[in-house]
């Protein structure tokens, strides 16, 4: 039978009252009421073991039950945050957590309570230690919650426990982000590349909320288990499974489909001369804002995570008249699923293709330095995976009018200001420096030819007057003698005209 995760509503009722009559004004709390925040110091015991909170405000609870989710977009509601916090400094943790309410926020949730603990390492039965799950479950009733979501990635067997032990709905980091990707995603490529990251991770989590999905009993013939309980659990759970396996057969059939038609329209921006730039880096680090302010092209922005999944390109010109094209694609985020990854594959591909790539950073995030190495392993991953080289990259510290002063300081340290350009897309400081790097790195990329061209093929020297700089030009007998810079495919078209110096 499957578990009844409704509370009686006289008994919710009250806990409600008690929860918010926490949040009316309080006497300044004691050490013995509040556990106080790690120190640089060594913690005891007790103070490591236990759960730190992280404040947030409480909202009014929806008393609305859904849990109707098996492999449908979840739908989050009032939801209490966990995470594990098993290396690094209390400071780190923190942002790690407050990204985990940013991306709670941008699915459509109310957060109610954050909370994380020191370990060594997860728990393997319920992630946090049976303990800790008791501590859980009188938080999730004290604040109303319907849903807890951790910061991890957890194993059918950890959700299952976490599940019984909370009477609850409780998914991971992962299933949040893939739930993220539903909602944003409006391309049909898109929407077919989220569709198919869902059922890769759900083929491998199939076993339905709480009961839902009744198991194969154990047990020999005629004891506890018997041979009619084995039966109709694993058809169900195999029937599931066959379902999953077609559907992702067809997505993949659909996307192959419509990578062809991708790779077509790469390999004629690959022809063309004009140069190829990629906007890529973490998610909400202000790409579009970017793009919008080199080339007006009015793309959305929006301050919330993974609001671009679908590649924006866009032509324009710098300021010394050379035509580029800019490709704003979807951002990055610590600890990505892998099966995003592979299912937005042709999409991330457009990184790999360019001839430059901007790499955008959050300049003011706290650990922006933790962005940059995040990004710069999702890109080298795809890299190494299709034998491909990384593309050169322009680091571009964005956001330098919100940005703190230390942490600019900090970077440009690390960085130096020859390997990166502090800017800001919304006010449009140092833009033009960063059009100056690009366009010095795009001449850096030419090459310097001698041609002689006959006076039969004028439009020889029309093409490299269109697409290159001419240095000098002479009339000679047998022909037009240019001395010039030219993209290196233009060279290649006219090396049978290529002369010594």
């Amino acid at each position: 039978m499957a578990k009844d995760f409704d509370t009686d509503a006289a008994a919710r009722d009250k806990l409600l009252a008690e929860a918010f009559r926490h949040n009316e004004p309080q006497p300044e709390p004691t050490d013995a009421d509040l556990t106080s925040a790690p120190t640089r110091g060594e913690l005891d015991l007790e103070e490591r073991d236990s759960f730190r909170r992280v404040n947030t405000t409480m909202r009014a609870q929806d008393t609305t039950d859904v849990y109707e989710v098996e492999y449908r977009k979840l739908r989050l509601e009032q939801i209490v945050l966990v995470g594990v916090w098993t290396e690094g400094t209390a400071a780190e943790i923190e942002a790690a957590m407050a990204e985990l309410a940013a991306l709670a926020e941008t699915a459509g949730a109310d957060v109610v309570e954050m909370i994380y603990q020191k370990r060594d390492r997860p728990d393997p039965g319920t992630y946090i230690g049976s303990g800790k799950v008791d501590e859980l479950r009188t938080i999730v009733a004290a604040t109303g919650a319907d849903t807890v979501v951790c910061d991890g990635e957890l194993n059918p067997g950890q959700l299952t426990a976490l599940e019984r032990a909370l009477n609850i709905k409780v998914i991971d980091r992962t299933m949040l982000i893939l739930d993220i990707f539903a909602q944003h995603a409006k391309s049909k490529e898109g929407k077919a590349q989220v569709s198919l990251a869902q059922l890769e991770y759900l083929y491998t989590h199939t076993r339905g909320w709480g009961d839902t999905l009744s198991r194969q009993a154990g047990g020999r013939a005629g004891s506890n288990g018997g041979v009619g309980l084995r039966g109709p659990g694993e058809t169900k759970i195999e029937s599931d499974r066959r379902h999953i396996r077609s559907e992702m057969a067809r997505l993949r059939a659909q996307l192959r489909g419509m990578k062809t038609a991708r790779e077509v329209k790469r390999s004629r921006r690959q022809n063309s001369v004009t140069p190829q730039i990629a906007i890529a880096g973490y998610t909400n680090a202000g790409k579009s804002s970017l793009l919008n302010a080199i080339t007006d092209a009015g793309v959305l922005v929006e301050d919330a995570l993974f609001a671009t999944l679908d590649p924006t390109t866009r032509r324009a010109a710098l300021s010394d008249g050379r035509e580029v094209v800019f490709t704003d694609t979807v951002g990055f985020v610590r600890h990505l699923p892998t099966q995003l990854v592979e299912a937005f594959k042709s999409t991330l591909e457009e990184v790999l293709g360019a001839d430059l790539v901007l790499h955008v950073v959050d300049g003011s995030d706290p650990f922006p330095l933790k962005q940059i190495k995040a990004v710069n392993k999702v890109i080298s991953d795809i890299a190494e995976e299709n034998g491909a080289n990384v593309p050169p990259e322009i680091l571009v510290i964005n956001k330098l009018d919100q940005a703190d002063d230390l942490v600019i300081a900090e970077l440009r340290h690390a960085l130096g200001s020859d390997n990166a350009v502090f800017v800001s897309a919304k006010t449009g400081e140092a833009i033009d420096e960063l059009s100056s790097r690009i366009e010095y790195f795009l001449n850096s990329l030419d090459e310097h030819v001698h041609l002689l061209i006959p006076y039969t093929r004028g439009d020889a020297v029309s093409r490299v007057h269109t697409h290159g700089t001419v240095l000098a030009e002479e009339y000679r007998t047998d022909g037009t003698y240019l001395d010039a810079r030219v993209p290196s495919l233009v060279a290649r078209e006219l090396a049978e005209f290529s002369v010594a110096d």
